[in-house]
C-alpha cells in the first residue's frame, strides 16, 4: 500500500509544516507490517516555484493583459504595475526565487543597487520621503544580505497583489481560500469554487496534484489541513486526485478539522474525500490503514459517510500514541534546499518565522496550565498534556541534525513547561549539542534570571508568550494566571539572558472598555521603554465554541449572537458585547503606536497621539513597569 502525504497550499514557504514530518516518522515503524510505503509532499511550496517561475509568471502575464483588454475601468495599481514591467518580472523571478532559496548570495550586491528589480507598490514603505537611504536604521551600512532579502520579499509581495487582484481573489502566500473556510456553516461555499470555472491558480494546483500521482503513484492520500487557508487546497487536490484516480482513497485530517469540523454532517463533503481524522492523528491513521488493508477493523475517530449520513466511527480500543512513542519527524522527500526564506516585515519574531528554515520539535503534547478563558482548552490538542523525557528529545535532536544538516529548531508546544524546558537545557549541554532553538511559553514565575541564563547557554535566541490584554482585571477574568508585574519581571529575565520577547496581545476581550485599551498600550510602551520585550502584536479577540468564553457566555457579560445551522465548520461565534466600544476603530491605534514602539519610537510620547478617535488618558502610572522592575 502506497500512502502520500500532502500538506496542501497555503502554509509557510520557508519550513515544512511538521504534521506530514510526524506522521512519516510514526508511520515508519509499521511499514514492514503493513507493507507501507510513505512518501511526503508540500504542494504549498510545489505551487508557489510553480507560480514563480518564468514559464508561471508567462501564464499570469497573459491572463492579466487578456482580463485588461476586456475593462475601461482603471486597472489597481498592482495589476498596472506587474503588467507595466512585465518583461522585467519574468526575466528576473528566476533569479529572485534562487536567491531567496540561498543558492544565488551573490545576487544581493545588484538587489540592493535598485535598479536591478521592479519596484512596484510594497515598496512604498520605504520611499523615504526624500532620505538618502531609507532602510538604514534597519540594516546599516553592512547588512547587504538582509536588505537585499527584504527587497526580494517586497517584489514577491507585488507580484502575489497582482495575482490576487487579477486572477485569484484569495490567493495569499500564506493562506488560500481562507474565507470559504473559516466558521463556515455550510459546504456550500467552498463547493461553488470548487466546481466553478477555475482560476489561473486553481488550474496550476490540478495540474500539481496530477504530477503527484503520476509521480508517487499512491492507493491513499493523505491530506493535513492545519489552517482555514489550507482547507480549499485540501479539497481542490482531493477533487484532483478523485478525477484522474477514482479508486485512490483521499483523507482528511488536522488542525482546522480538529477545531472547525467536530459537528459535520453535510455528505457531500465525501464526494472529494473518503475519511476524515480527529485530533492527533497517529492513531486514526494507523487503525484506517489497518482497515483498508482489513475492512472488519475498526476505525478510530474517523468521520465516514455511509448512505446519506455521515457518522463519526470510532469503534477501535486503541489508545493515543504516546509522544514517546510517536517516533522522530523526518522530512524524507521533502526539497529542503528549495524552500525559500521571505523578510517582508522587519518585525524581528515575524523574521523568525519565515525567515531561515527549522526543525520542529514539541517538547510536551497539550498545555499545562489549561485554564486560559478564551483558549480551546475543552479539545484534545490543549487539554491532554504529555511530556517527553529530555533524553528522548535530544536523541530526536540529533537524529534531525543527521538528517537535514541543520541545527536549528522551533519548539511549537502551545506553551513549552519550564521544567522540561530546564531538563532539556541541561541535558543539551551536558551532551554537548549545540543547537539554536525558539518557542513558547507562558510568562510565568518560573522563569527565573537563572533559568533564563540557562535556556540561553543552551542555545535559546528568543520566546514568545501572551501578554493578552496587559490588565491585571481582564487577566483574571480570563484565568491567565499572570499578573502584570509577574510578566515584567520574567520579560526582563529572559531580555537580560540575550533571548528576544515577542508578546501576543490582544484587544475586544468581554467587558473590556477604552480605558482598560488605553491602559493596555500603556504598558505596552513602558515593557518597550524598559526593554523587557522586542517584539509584539495585537490580536484582535474572537470567541470560539470550544472555548469558556464560547461555552458559558454569560458568565464573561457578553451575549452570543444566534447560530446558524452548522452542517459543516464552526469554530468563531459572534457576540454582543454591552460595553459597545468601538474596537476595530481602537485597533488601528494600537497597531501604529505598536509599529512605532517595535522602532524605537513615540516611547516618550502620549499614546493617544497614536489614535485618530478620542481616548480616555491612561490611567496607570507611566513608571508601573520600573517599579515592578524593583520591587
Amino acid at each position: 500500500m502506497r500512502l502520500l502525504l500532502i500538506t496542501p497550499p497555503m502554509t509557510q514557504l520557508n519550513t515544512p509544516y511538521p504534521a506530514t514530518a510526524y506522521l512519516t516518522g510514526f508511520l515508519r515503524a509499521h511499514q514492514a507490517r503493513l507493507g507501507l510505503e510513505v512518501g511526503q509532499a508540500d504542494a504549498a511550496l510545489e505551487l508557489f516555484l510553480r507560480l514563480f517561475s518564468r514559464s508561471g509568471l508567462e501564464r499570469v502575464h497573459h491572463e492579466l493583459a487578456q482580463r485588461a483588454g476586456q475593462t475601461d475601468e482603471p486597472l489597481p495599481a498592482s495589476i498596472a504595475q506587474f503588467l507595466a514591467h512585465a518583461d522585467a518580472y519574468e526575466g528576473t523571478v528566476d533569479a529572485v526565487v534562487r536567491f531567496l532559496q540561498g543558492r544565488d548570495p551573490g545576487l544581493a550586491l545588484r538587489i540592493v543597487g535598485r535598479d536591478f528589480l521592479p519596484e512596484g507598490p510594497r515598496f512604498a514603505s520605504i520611499a523615504g520621503d526624500g532620505e538618502d537611504d531609507p532602510l538604514g536604521w534597519a540594516f546599516g551600512g553592512l547588512g547587504t544580505a538582509d536588505r537585499a532579502k527584504h527587497l526580494a520579499s517586497l517584489y514577491v509581495d507585488d507580484v502575489a497583489d497582482a495575482i490576487r487582484d487579477g486572477i485569484a481573489p484569495d490567493f495569499e502566500l500564506a493562506r488560500y481560500g481562507e474565507r470559504l473556510a473559516a466558521s463556515a456553516p455550510t459546504f456550500d461555499p467552498l463547493r461553488e469554487a470548487l466546481e466553478g470555472e477555475p482560476t489561473l491558480v486553481d488550474t496550476m494546483l490540478d495540474e500539481l496534484a496530477a504530477e503527484l500521482c503520476a509521480r508517487h503513484r499512491p492507493d491513499v492520500v493523505g491530506l493535513t489541513a492545519p489552517f482555514p487557508g489550507n482547507i480549499y487546497g485540501a479539497f481542490r487536490i482531493a477533487r484532483a486526485v478523485k478525477a484522474l484516480a477514482p479508486a485512490t482513497r483521499v483523507v482528511l485530517g488536522g488542525g482546522y478539522v480538529n477545531t472547525e469540523l467536530r459537528e459535520l454532517s453535510d455528505p457531500r463533503v465525501f464526494d472529494y474525500v473518503d475519511f476524515i481524522t480527529v485530533d492527533d492523528g497517529e492513531a486514526p491513521v494507523l487503525a484506517l490503514l489497518e482497515h483498508l488493508a482489513d475492512p472488519s477493523a475498526p476505525l478510530m475517530r474517523t468521520f465516514v459517510r455511509r448512505g446519506a449520513t455521515v457518522v463519526l466511527a470510532n469503534d477501535s480500543p486503541r489508545h493515543d500514541i504516546p509522544i514517546a512513542q510517536a517516533g522522530t519527524p523526518t522530512y524524507t522527500g521533502l526539497p529542503l534546499d528549495r524552500y525559500l526564506s521571505l523578510f517582508e516585515m522587519l518585525n524581528p519574531m515575524h523574521r523568525l518565522w519565515s525567515d531561515g528554515r527549522w526543525n520542529k520539535l514539541t517538547i510536551a503534547h497539550g498545555c499545562y496550565w489549561k485554564q486560559c478563558t478564551f483558549c480551546d482548552i475543552t479539545l484534545d490538542y490543549i487539554a491532554r498534556y504529555e511530556r517527553a523525557p529530555a533524553e528522548l528529545l535530544v536523541d530526536r535532536i540529533e537524529q534531525l541534525i543527521a538528517e537535514t544538516g541543520q541545527t536549528g529548531f522551533h519548539f511549537v508546544d502551545e506553551a513549552a513547561p519550564p521544567a522540561a524546558l530546564r531538563a532539556l537545557a541541561e541535558e543539551l549541554l551536558r551532551r554537548g549539542v549545540v543547537i539554536t532553538w525558539w518557542g513558547n511559553v507562558r510568562f510565568e514565575k518560573s522563569f527565573t534570571p537563572e533559568l533564563c541564563a540557562l535556556l540561553a547557554k543552551s542555545g535559546c535566541v528568543a520566546i514568545s508568550g501572551g501578554l493578552e490584554v496587559a490588565s491585571d482585571r481582564l487577566l483574571a477574568l480570563m484565568k491567565k494566571g499572570v499578573t502584570v508585574d509577574q510578566v515584567s519581571r520574567v520579560t526582563r529575565a529572559f531580555t537580560g539572558a540575550g533571548i528576544m520577547v515577542h508578546a501576543y496581545l490582544m484587544y475586544g476581550f468581554p467587558t473590556q472598555t477604552a480605558q482598560d485599551t488605553i491602559d493596555a498600550c500603556e504598558l505596552v510602551r513602558q515593557l518597550f521603554e524598559a526593554g523587557c520585550i522586542q517584539s509584539a502584536f495585537w490580536h484582535r479577540f474572537a470567541a470560539t465554541a470550544h472555548s469558556p468564553i464560547g461555552q458559558s457566555p454569560k458568565l464573561f457579560g457578553i451575549t452570543l449572537a444566534r447560530a446558524p445551522r452548522v452542517t459543516f465548520a464552526r469554530n468563531d461565534v459572534a457576540f454582543t458585547d454591552p460595553t459597545r466600544v468601538d474596537h476595530d476603530a481602537l485597533g488601528a491605534g494600537l497597531r501604529r503606536a505598536l509599529y512605532n514602539y517595535m522602532h524605537g519610537l513615540g516611547l516618550d510620547r502620549d499614546p493617544r497621539e497614536f489614535f485618530d478617535i478620542t481616548v480616555p488618558r491612561a490611567s496607570v502610572p507611566r513608571d508601573l513597569v520600573e517599579r515592578a522592575l524593583q520591587s
